[in-house]
């Protein structure tokens, strides 16, 4: 039986966590501090707008505290700047196959990264030989320790997933992720190349850290307008491929995954960027999203300036320990040039 260990069981990871547990499937959660040792103590509540479930599966903070077997799946979901201390912590770690060690995670086991971004993949393919690439559709959010809530319906979430690079026979592992993550009611689509979807996520997450700043603080919409036409540029210019608007809007649409409120939600919940100004970590993802789109822009010679700005004041308010909304979006404006 497949088991699937779960590095970064916070939103996205607890939420899937949650999910394959609760439906059947062998689950490791791996986390950090108050989260992991609420989960321990009292299991990991999933909260839905349909229902609200309680499962209780191991929680380890390190590789030391697990054996790795032959038929484990790893499932990469911490935020990206967090990413490459993950992998290095896990990639040397032994498989055994019954008493004898057959190898490390990185030379046999698979590892699916279902996080934001699109250098997760380069990063795993440094280390591990067969890496799973996810692009994530789940709206989930990991506030209180012991809990995660996903607000999508009437299916938690789509993951789009496929080798990286494109191409490797993956098959039979590919199937049981379908199979076991389907039973979980989660929806996986298995594209020819999973990046240009990745890229066309991207775009849609720069807008995650003007949420951040912003809160209910006036409407950002325009201001996300000015740096996704930047990014689109970018991209295009740099000739990277992304999944267009149209076949996008297709998908979602087939999908039905729409976002809703959660019964008992006190307060109104943000993506990820949002997410981490609550919790007050002390980081953020901005650097590979909008810093993704000014790195390659540089790489081109071009400029990217909204979102090298946006960057800038996003790393700044997670350092200095800001709270979502603590700016208008008329101030924003201002401080971007815009």
């Amino acid at each position: 039986m497949t088991r699937y260990v779960v590095i970064g069981a916070g939103a996205i990871g607890g939420a899937t966590a949650g999910l394959l547990a609760e439906a059947g499937a062998e689950v490791v959660a791996v986390a950090r501090g108050a989260h992991a040792a609420a989960i321990a103590e009292h299991g990991l509540t999933v909260r839905t707008p349909e229902r609200t479930f309680t499962v209780r599966i191991p929680c380890v903070t390190d590789p030391a505290s697990l054996t790795l077997g032959i038929d484990d799946v790893l499932v990469l979901a911490t935020k990206t700047h967090q990413a490459d201390v993950a992998l290095r912590q896990w990639v040397d770690v032994p498989v055994v196959d019954g008493d004898t060690t057959v190898g490390t995670a990185g030379e046999l086991l698979p590892i699916l990264t279902a996080l934001n971004g699109v250098v997760s993949e380069e990063m795993a393919l440094r280390y591990f030989e067969r890496v799973v690439g996810v692009c994530v559709w789940m709206p989930a959010a990991h506030i209180e320790p012991g809990e995660v809530i996903v607000r999508g319906t009437p299916i938690p979430g789509t993951f789009h997933i496929g080798t990286v690079p494109a191409g490797r026979d993956e098959s039979e592992l590919l199937d049981r992720v379908e199979r076991d993550w389907t039973a979980a009611e989660l929806r996986i689509v298995r594209p020819d190349d999973v990046m240009p979807w990745k890229y066309r996520k991207l775009v849609s997450n720069l807008g995650n850290a003007f949420q951040a700043l912003v809160g209910a603080h006036g409407s950002t919409r325009e201001l996300v307008r000015a740096a996704e036409d930047e990014a689109r540029v970018v991209l295009e210019t740099a000739g990277v491929e992304v999944i267009d608007d149209e076949t996008e809007a297709a998908e979602r649409a087939t999908s039905g995954l729409r976002i809703t409120e959660v019964p008992g939600q006190l307060e109104p919940l943000g993506g990820s960027s949002w997410q981490s100004l609550a919790r007050g970590t002390g980081d953020i993802e901005t650097d590979y999203l909008n810093g993704e789109i000014v790195l390659i822009a540089r790489r081109n010679g071009m400029k990217a300036p909204i979102n090298a700005g946006i960057a800038r004041l996003a790393r700044r308010a997670a350092a200095e320990g800001q709270a979502p909304g603590e700016i208008t979006a008329e101030a924003l404006a201002g401080l971007l040039g815009l």
